[in-house]
């Protein structure tokens, strides 16, 4: 399987309506740009194996976190795709909690406050 078709199955696995939602925002601007994301951020990155997709999805989490509030839109697409590989609240309010030490706590509040929406909006905010 080529990696475009790996990255399809995968983002529509943990975020179904991905490329789609790219493309009716995007591709007018940039032609290809959601086949792009899908086939190099999917299929050849989260695809890769070595790794289960929680825990690949929790490290984007934390890395989104310690970027800071500018995220906040990856960040809440990426708390809800961990949610949809089997990744707690407990486990995700952790991961962000720990990015204090890297991204300070204005980015770990704002990550927190990205997390709760995402918890709310699936009915498991408490």
């Amino acid at each position: 399987m080529d990696s475009y078709a790996l990255g399809k199955e995968l983002s529509e696995a943990v975020n179904p309506g991905m490329e789609k939602a790219l493309a009716d925002r995007y591709d007018a601007l940039v032609p290809g740009l959601s086949r792009t994301v899908v086939d190099v951020a999917y299929g050849q990155f989260y695809a890769r194996g070595a790794v289960d997709e929680k825990t690949r999805l929790l490290a984007t989490v934390a890395a989104l976190t310690a970027l800071g509030g500018q995220t906040r839109p990856q960040l809440k697409v990426n708390i809800a795709s961990a949610r949809a590989v089997g990744a707690s609240r407990e486990e995700i309010a952790e991961i962000i909690f720990q990015m204090t030490l890297y991204g300070g706590f204005p980015s770990m509040i704002n990550a927190m406050n990205a997390a709760i929406e995402v918890f709310e909006a699936e009915g498991d905010a408490g």
